[in-house]
């Protein structure tokens, strides 16, 4: 491995981030970060029905996010509460 990769987070991702109280931020930002550098980590999964997709979770939250090899970059697309459906909605 030749480094860590590019980070984006899409503005949903964004947008609920920014919406969690520093205690709940704080753990699932270190995730997000961790992603950059070990894409596929042991307790991430595909997606069913959405291949391109992988999810995460990081205590009670969960976070979907792709992969671009060539081009080096890991995108936080969505996240959400691990038992709230709306994470999938329109996916």
């Amino acid at each position: 491995m030749a480094g860590p990769y590019l980070l984006l987070i899409e503005d949903p991702a964004n947008k609920f981030m920014q919406s969690l109280p520093p205690k709940q931020y704080k753990p699932v930002a270190a995730r997000i970060f961790l992603l950059a550098r070990d894409r596929r980590p042991a307790d991430g999964r595909l997606l069913e029905g959405h291949p391109a997709l992988r999810r995460v979770d990081q205590g009670e939250y969960r976070v979907l996010y792709s992969i671009n090899d060539e081009a080096r970059v890991v995108v936080i697309r969505r996240m959400g509460k691990r038992s709230d459906a709306e994470v999938y909605r329109g996916l």
